[in-house]
């Protein structure tokens, strides 16, 4: 047996029905070109054929006295990969609708903790011919932003390459540190607030006073900072990138300002549409990079949690981008002044309160630290393929929970943004609907910024 680390441990102690701790991907593919019918077949076989599994891919809690105890782990020498590695067809017609509600059902499973802690859905039966692969993994073996690159892995850029290369079997690396994942800083918050010296926090206080940093608890109650149950919702869309590009270029803004400023416009329509729309406008946490120019390339993590005002009390989308903007600039401005140390200890104390959102009455009694979560994540630049078959969209599939009942990440992939909406099925009802504000809030902007 292995002994786990308190962060690993938590995640499996804080696990419950109504909270899955997974991250998971909904990556879909356009067969190669003159593809017979059996190509999926032939695929799953390929798959399968790979036995030799890397090791973070056979572990699970061990059984301890005769019961599973989430302070040590065991290593399966034999992994049943026909348990791990499922095919599943979708019911005609075979609509993407389709998928994303078989999508939803297994995103709000469990995993089985007498098993290793991941699953691969390889789905077949779209209309159109393309098929997709769902996978999972328990947050205690891998964060999201490491899920992604470890299924980048997997590809190549070469569309003649017919190699078939799995995530269970690729090479060992470096374990990556887990410094980028929400919920990992939330478990190490004790740790890094030692940064927040008297020195820190005097700098910190100078830099409130003359940026007005926003504070966790200005956000809001809305329906999304609800308790949730366990089931889900997911819904998926591609966006060209370009387009945001031209509107950050017309409106001299970012392009996560602009990300941002979709996202707020359906936000702001979906809740007139649940007559939930507060007065006061949304704030949501935001992961950026602290890095400095010139450590673009160094390796590690050195990312933010920003919490920013998403203008959704004001009906005009350029005033929404302007006010997404200014505070967005305001507030990294104040993270850019203080030391390294300082600025990622002030960082997790943003997100620290939603380690409390287990306490009983809790969620119900306080305002929200924020409303929800939205963050960008770096995904392949270049179109991908698999064993010929291009990367069509590769949507990012995050978790919900108490006080935070709908999530939105998305990664760019190629020459695309792929949205992964995640949201708790009781407490956030019709939520594909938000993929048709997207697009809505996409175009009001187009033509406000005359891109």
């Amino acid at each position: 047996m292995e002994l786990m680390s308190p962060t690993d441990s938590m995640f499996l102690i804080a696990e419950t029905r109504e909270h899955p701790f997974h991250v998971g991907g909904l990556a879909l593919y356009e067969p190669p070109a003159g593809a017979g019918s059996d190509f999926v077949r032939e695929l799953y076989e390929d798959m399968v054929a790979h036995t030799e599994v890397q090791p973070v891919f056979r572990k699970h809690p061990a059984t301890i006295l005769g019961g599973i105890a989430n302070v040590g782990w065991t290593y399966d020498n034999d992994v049943d990969l026909d348990y791990h590695l499922r095919r599943s067809g979708l019911p005609s017609p075979g609509r993407v609708r389709d998928l994303l509600e078989l999508t939803s059902r297994l995103h709000g499973g469990l995993l089985d903790r007498h098993r290793p802690l991941w699953e691969a859905h390889l789905i077949e039966g779209l209309a159109d011919g393309r098929f997709a692969v769902y996978t999972k993994m328990h947050h205690s073996l891998i964060d999201g932003v490491s899920a992604l690159k470890l299924l980048m892995r997997t590809l190549s850029e070469d569309p003649d390459d017919t190699e078939v290369r799995v995530p269970w079997a690729l090479p060992r690396r470096k374990r990556p540190d887990h410094g980028s994942s929400l919920l990992r800083t939330v478990t190490d918050v004790a740790g890094s607030a030692a940064g927040l010296a008297p020195s820190t926090l005097r700098l910190a206080r100078s830099a409130l006073v003359e940026q007005q940093l926003t504070l966790p608890f200005a956000a809001p109650k809305t329906m999304f900072n609800v308790k949730i149950g366990g089931a889900r919702r997911v819904a998926a869309q591609s966006w060209p990138l370009e387009r945001f590009k031209r509107i950050s270029r017309a409106a001299g803004s970012t392009v996560n300002d602009v990300v941002l400023a979709v996202c707020s416009g359906a936000l702001r329509t979906y809740l007139l549409e649940q007559d939930a729309l507060p007065d006061r406008p949304l704030i949501a946490m935001v992961p950026v990079s602290l890095r400095a120019e010139h450590e673009a390339d160094a390796g590690g993590n050195l990312v933010g949690s920003v919490l920013c005002n998403l203008g959704t009390d004001l009906d005009d989308p350029a005033e929404r981008l302007s006010v997404i903007g200014e505070s967005m600039r305001g507030n990294k401005k104040v993270f850019s002044e203080l030391p390294r140390v300082q600025a990622l200890a002030l960082s997790a104390m943003m997100i620290a309160p939603l380690g409390l959102a287990a306490v009983p009455g809790f969620v119900k009694a306080t305002s929200p630290p924020f409303n929800l979560v939205i963050s960008n994540v770096p995904g392949p630049r270049h179109p991908l393929y698999w064993k010929g078959a291009r990367l069509d969209g590769n949507y990012p599939l995050s978790i919900a929970l108490d006080g935070q009942a709908m999530n939105i990440t998305l990664a760019n992939n190629a020459d695309n943004l792929d949205f992964g909406l995640v949201g708790c099925r009781r407490s956030v009802p019709h939520l594909q609907r938000m993929l048709s504000h997207l697009e809505d809030s996409l175009k009001a902007l187009e033509v406000a910024s005359g891109a």
